[in-house]
């Protein structure tokens, strides 16, 4: 029995002196020393009593460490539990009550915070600086520069990724070892990546596309990543040339777009721009055309699924499309019943394949509704596909909105604008955002003769919200549109709204 996800993604550079991460102050770490790194942590965490299949949650800033802690969780068959830098503490807690994670692992800045969360729920508590200090950085220090793999299989759990409902109520999706291998080993055929690719990264590692694409694909093909804290265009631009690849969201695209820098001569290095996470604008696709001579390449995946489909990479990449189905990727457009509609008819996607996720961590009733019998998991995703496989994206199911990259479900915004003083009822809808995305509005029913104060409401709300999660309008109206049935007519307000942020 062996490793295969350390062993394929992390075992196979042992003893590389290749540079792995290219760091934002120009130092450079290679494939040798990042393995050391990762071997003294794993001792570290074992140190603590953990063991294989126990849940590490982690909220920590992206660093060269922060990524080792991944690779330290792979070896010793730790189940990695990434969770976003943004959530509050009343957020976290939820997250690591329902994983009963065995360890709570923060920056040195939120550690007293999240100290009442982890004794609550019965966790340990370390700290991780992004400049090498935090008490697992003392637990790691003069520990052995290897470590024993521990034997894992295929079908063995190595994450779990929260991803929100619209009760409000989270759900982990619980990925396996195949899971990430399969979908890594398809992404780096598909996309030719080799050892020569050096990737710009400049999005965040508790997010798939982050971690389990751009991360995962670099690590299989052997290449190195210019490894940036966040989104900054200065960086970006500064650090193109000594690039060849760049995944990001269209927030990239549209503030680069917005940059006079962005010409032909900058980009002339690159071989691949790739785009995720939230619907590109076909606008978008055109301007960056015409702008630089290269045309992005736009993927479609979520949490559950890692990805799914991709335009090509010698072929028509067409904008506004998703593209065809990756390799070893079954994709059906389906009525509610579940039967295949006609090409170009809009349904639910449904897909199946070695990258589907195994189901929702301790939620077997949700994992029954969105897993068929069949294999196909019911992504909730409105789409038509053409007659020659390519899918195009029309809507959400359940109004999930996508901002930046960040899913967000109305429910939970909604449940905390209603608990605001004066507020009678609310609803939460996403509108066109020209650098997000969509922008998230909160319309507002006030409760007789009150007068809600929105300024107040809007501190509260990140007292107990992620910022990406907060309104960033809010509209306080007499009455919700509503059907004969009492229900909210979303797709109203989203029209009454849509130029909020336009």
């Amino acid at each position: 029995m062996t490793n295969p996800l350390y062993n394929t993604l992390f075992g196979a550079h042992t003893g590389s002196d290749r540079t792995f991460l290219h760091l934002p102050d120009g130092a450079t770490v290679t494939y040798a020393a990042f393995l050391a790194r990762a071997a003294r942590f794993a001792h570290a965490l074992t140190g603590l009593g953990l063991t294989a299949g126990d849940r590490v949650a982690v909220q920590i800033d992206k660093s060269a460490d922060a990524l080792a802690v991944y690779a330290a969780c792979a070896q010793t068959g730790l189940v990695f539990l990434p969770l976003n830098t943004a959530y509050t503490p009343a957020e976290v807690d939820y997250f690591v009550g329902n994983a009963g994670a065995g360890l709570v692992l923060a920056t040195p800045n939120k550690g007293a915070a999240l100290a009442e969360v982890a004794a609550k729920n019965g966790a340990q508590l370390q700290t991780l600086g992004d400049d090498g200090t935090g008490t697992l950085c003392d637990l790691a220090e003069g520990q052995p520069a290897t470590y024993p793999t521990v034997p894992r299989t295929h079908g063995d759990l190595a994450a779990i990724l929260y991803t929100s409902g619209t009760t409000g109520r989270s759900k982990g999706a619980m990925l396996s070892q195949k899971n990430l291998l399969s979908n890594a080993r398809v992404l780096a055929d598909h996309w030719r990546f080799t050892d020569t690719d050096v990737l710009l990264h400049a999005l965040p590692i508790f997010h798939t596309h982050g971690l389990f694409v751009a991360s995962n694909v670099t690590l299989l093909a052997g290449g190195a990543m210019i490894f940036l804290p966040k989104l900054d265009v200065d960086a970006l631009i500064g650090w193109m040339p000594k690039a060849t690849t760049m995944m990001g969201v269209p927030t990239f695209y549209t503030r680069l777009l917005d940059d006079p820098r962005l010409t032909p001569d900058l980009t002339a290095h690159m071989r691949l721009f790739i785009s995720g996470s939230a619907p590109l604008l076909a606008e978008t696709h055109r301007d960056f055309t015409a702008r630089t001579g290269h045309r992005i390449l736009e993927r479609y995946g979520m949490t559950e699924t890692n990805m799914n489909t991709s335009n090509p990479y010698d072929g028509d990449r067409r904008p506004g499309t998703v593209g065809q189905p990756l390799p070893g990727v079954e994709l059906r457009i389906c009525d509610s019943a579940g039967n295949p509609v006609q090409p170009g008819d809009i349904g639910t996607i449904e897909v199946r394949g070695d990258n589907v996720f195994l189901g929702y961590w301790q939620m077997p009733e949700k994992t029954a509704e969105d897993l068929r019998p069949n294999g196909f998991f019911i992504t909730g995703d409105l789409a038509t596909q053409s007659d020659d496989g390519y899918v195009t994206i029309v809507g959400r199911g359940k109004d999930l909105i996508i901002a930046g990259g960040y899913n967000i479900y109305p429910k939970e915004v909604e449940e905390a604008l209603d608990a605001q003083p004066g507020v009678l009822e609310s609803a939460v809808v996403g509108v066109p955002h020209p650098d997000l995305g969509e922008g998230v509005v909160g319309v507002i029913v006030a409760q007789p003769g009150q007068n809600p104060d929105l300024d107040v409401i809007t501190a509260a709300l990140g007292q107990t919200l992620a910022r990406f999660k907060q309104p960033r309008r809010l509209v306080v109206v007499d009455a919700l549109p509503r059907n004969t049935m009492g229900k909210v007519q979303k797709a109203e307000l989203r029209k009454t709204y849509g130029d909020s942020f336009t």
